[in-house]
């Protein structure tokens, strides 16, 4: 127990705001989640389809306890306002600052090298922050770290839903933590009825490829015509359902220095950033989350979101880009200029 409660304290040294431990069961929504891949709702996500989701064991055989931690990003309502016009785009808020997956490793790394000092020997260990074939917000709601929620997201009565999850498998057994065994959605449904393409689903999951995430990170291919309005003025990602929770205005837990919004990045001129080279984009959004979007699919957005201003200001930027090499970008440049027109 006492090492137990110095490596939170530890871990809360280090940045993170949220730290339970769970054991390497399986997890309880394992089921659930076979079901959801069965139906195709993963969209083109193959790499969730990996078989070791189903047992912690699987991915380190020694495990014993898994440390399951969340680290705090800016809330999407504190957004700064200058800058921002009708052809400004919206950024998703864990999108703002530095790459979550340079940021948390380095602390992971930290933390794992502090308990094996503390412990006095080679602990087998593996860390993961969504890069692991792990059900994470199974293991944070049985590490006592919250629920989830209706919006599919983990929700934590003192501190929201903003936060990314990140885990420690370790070979070394610590006593659980108690599980989080409340859901405090009640029959609340604003996120449900929020969501502007209808994706979050009753049973607690949603169709990844109707979500506004998905289609502007995930998804390489074309946007569905029929949710390419739908879509407003987003070109990285969504926040919609978790700035509609309740939890989320009783807290304001401050974001970690790394997640403080680059200059630019939460509101972006849509002007501007259209016509960026590769060369350009590269250096703009250099350790930023948005490189994951690669330029094609950025500027892919960045034409959506320009044809939903319906703005004829948006015209130069978009007739700039139609002698585009990359068809993608051409498909909705010229869709985005027809939405234009019409009006």
């Amino acid at each position: 127990m006492v090492l137990t409660e110095k490596i939170k304290d530890e871990a809360r040294l280090l940045g993170f705001a949220m730290v339970g431990v769970t054991t390497p069961d399986p997890p309880p929504h394992w089921p659930v989640f076979q079901n959801w891949l069965a139906v195709g709702r993963h969209g083109s996500m193959g790499y969730l389809t990996d078989p070791r989701r189903a047992d912690p064991r699987l991915v380190l055989p020694e495990c014993k306890s898994i440390l399951v931690l969340a680290m705090c990003y800016p809330d999407p309502e504190s957004a700064p306002a200058t800058g921002q016009s009708p052809l400004s785009g919206r950024v998703a808020a864990y999108a703002w600052g530095r790459d979550y997956h340079l940021v948390l490793p380095e602390k992971l790394k930290a933390l794992a090298g502090f308990i094996e000092r503390e412990a006095g020997a080679s602990v087998p260990h593996r860390w993961y922050t969504d890069t692991g074939p792990l059900l994470e917000r199974d293991l944070a709601q049985r590490a006592g770290l919250g629920w989830i929620g209706k919006n599919t997201c983990l929700i934590n009565p003192s501190i929201g839903s903003y936060f990314f999850l990140a885990e420690i498998l370790l070979g070394i057994e610590f006593e659980p933590d108690p599980p989080f065994t409340y859901d405090r959605c009640g029959t609340c449904t604003r996120c449900i009825e929020a969501c502007p393409t209808a994706c979050i689903l009753p049973d607690r999951t949603l169709d990844a490829r109707r979500c506004i995430s998905y289609l502007t990170i995930e998804n390489k291919g074309e946007i569905p015509l029929d949710l390419r309005q739908k879509i407003g003025n987003w070109v990285f990602g969504c926040d919609i359902c978790q700035i509609v929770c309740p939890w989320n205005r009783r807290s304001k837990p401050a974001p970690d220095p790394a997640f403080v919004p680059r200059s630019g990045v939460p509101a972006p001129d849509l002007t501007i950033v259209m016509p960026l080279s590769p060369q350009e984009f590269n250096k703009k959004f250099k350790d930023s989350p948005i490189q994951r979007a690669r330029r094609r699919s950025y500027l892919r957005n960045v034409s959506v979101a320009l044809g939903n201003t319906k703005n004829p200001a948006a015209v130069p930027a978009l007739e700039g880009a139609t002698q585009e090499e990359d068809s993608l970008i051409g498909i909705h440049v010229r869709w985005a200029l027809e939405q234009i027109r019409k009006g």
